[in-house]
């Protein structure tokens, strides 16, 4: 039986310390096909290993899941995170680090804006309509590529995967939406995200340029299901704050 596993930070940890913050393990792209094109994808790593994936989505702003920025259920010092943006080869990107005490958490979804200094990288167009059942869409991440030990094959390389939108009452959803909430479900088309992806940006398909971000992934069952935060549902809220 599938079972869920929720994207937890902690890939995170198990790439960091090897510790756990929640009994579930994190998320990446199992199977799926290496991305020629994601220029506004971001690496996160905390001291220096992978972590997550995230999205720049201003000037200043990137976008990733809150649980990427706790550990043991305390906040990940600003001083111990870096990203790596403008290159699809992670070990190539730019490093760039927060400013000091510039976060923001979402209070009704599993989603975190963090200010950096000015990017020199396209962003993100964001969602402003809501996905819809049967609606393809991509995700991409730097994550596992096996589901063995995660850790040993985290993709240096950016990573796609296609899945298409399903409706919340699938029964293959239980758990992973509920009415009214934020998370919209997918099903696999080619390859699945798993542990390290977490964060990363869920687009819709389009020529380059035009796709928009419509989620931010935050768990998957690595082999059939995944689910993501509805950027449209968070849209003013990520627009208030990255107008600061």
């Amino acid at each position: 039986m599938v079972r869920r596993v929720r994207v937890l930070v902690l890939t995170a940890l198990l790439l960091v310390a090897g510790s756990m913050m929640s009994p579930a393990p994190a998320s990446a792209v199992i199977g799926g096909s290496k991305s020629h094109y994601g220029p506004w994808a971001v690496r996160m790593l905390v001291d220096d290993s992978p972590v997550c994936t995230a999205t720049a989505v201003g000037h200043q702003w990137i976008i990733g899941a809150s649980h990427c920025f706790f550990e043991q259920g305390r906040p990940v010092a600003d001083k111990r995170i870096s990203f790596r943006v403008g290159d699809l080869d992670m070990r190539k990107g730019t490093k760039v680090r927060p400013l000091p005490g510039k976060r923001v958490g979402s209070a009704r979804a599993d989603m975190l804006l963090i200010k950096v200094p000015p990017l020199r990288i396209p962003t993100a167009r964001l969602a402003t309509a809501p996905v819809r059942p049967g609606q393809k869409v991509r995700q991409y991440g730097w994550g596992a590529t096996c589901t063995t030990d995660e850790n040993s094959c985290q993709s240096p390389v950016l990573k796609q995967s296609d899945l298409r939108v399903v409706r919340p009452d699938d029964p293959r959803c239980k758990g992973y939406t509920a009415p009214g909430g934020s998370d919209f479900c997918m099903e696999k088309v080619t390859g699945i995200p798993a542990g390290g992806d977490s964060g990363g940006p869920v687009m819709s398909i389009g020529p380059r340029g035009t796709e928009r971000l419509v989620g931010v992934f935050d768990g998957s069952d690595r082999e059939e299901i995944a689910e993501a935060g509805e950027v449209s549902r968070q849209l003013a809220w990520i627009r208030s704050v990255i107008r600061r």
